[in-house]
């Protein structure tokens, strides 16, 4: 598992996108209880804190310590360095195990043993993740062209994923139809200029 994002960890838990509601209200109606949550690469706490919640206990990992350590503190989360292919959890233990944009950094096979092992027979996996931002044409020529033909070289072979929607990695799961989603949000200049930082290509260029 890469670690892209030790490294202005700060910047990263300002300006990346927050997730819809919609997506929690739509985890939480396939759930048959809300004892233990598991955010895996939980990065900054941002969906370790929504589920808080709504659940007795929330377990964030990531292999980043920096990271961790600017996370959203709540009472009822429980932070931790834990690389995702062996953690400590005990088996059958939580009822939503959750990866928002960096399952495509992990081991699938290693990772995809912890959740069998970890989820309960009713428990719900969730793989999440957005991709290239829209604005209006003009920017998102400009967005495109930085995206593809500056930075282009720059990203790891992993992020084809991103740019597949993640209908190629392996899910060895039973899956489920799930409604359209779209991340709405105000920028600035400088706060669109602060997201871009936070691609790991930008810091590989």
């Amino acid at each position: 598992m890469k670690d892209n994002f030790s490294h202005a960890s700060e910047k990263y838990a300002q300006y990346r996108p927050v997730y819809p509601g919609a997506l929690y209200e739509f985890l939480l109606s396939k759930l048959k209880a809300r004892d233990r949550a598991w955010d895996c690469g939980t990065g900054n706490g941002q969906v370790a804190a929504e589920l808080a919640k709504h659940f007795k206990k929330v377990y964030g990992t990531d292999i980043s310590a920096n990271q961790l350590k600017h996370a959203i503190q709540r009472e009822n989360i429980i932070y931790s360095k834990e690389n995702s292919a062996n953690t400590s959890f005990p088996s059958d233990f939580f009822d939503l195990i959750i990866v928002a944009q960096a399952i495509h950094w992990f081991n699938f096979n290693r990772f995809y043993d912890q959740v069998v092992r970890t989820a309960k027979n009713d428990a719900v996996f969730a793989a999440v993740g957005y991709g290239l931002l829209q604005v209006d044409e003009p920017t998102d020529k400009i967005i495109r062209r930085f995206y593809q033909d500056i930075t282009g070289p720059y990203w790891d072979a992993e992020r084809k994923y991103i740019d597949e929607n993640y209908e190629t990695i392996p899910f060895p799961f039973e899956e489920f139809e799930v409604p359209a989603m779209k991340i709405e949000t105000n920028w600035n200049l400088d706060e669109l200029t602060g997201f871009l930082r936070t691609w790991s290509a930008v810091k590989h260029y």
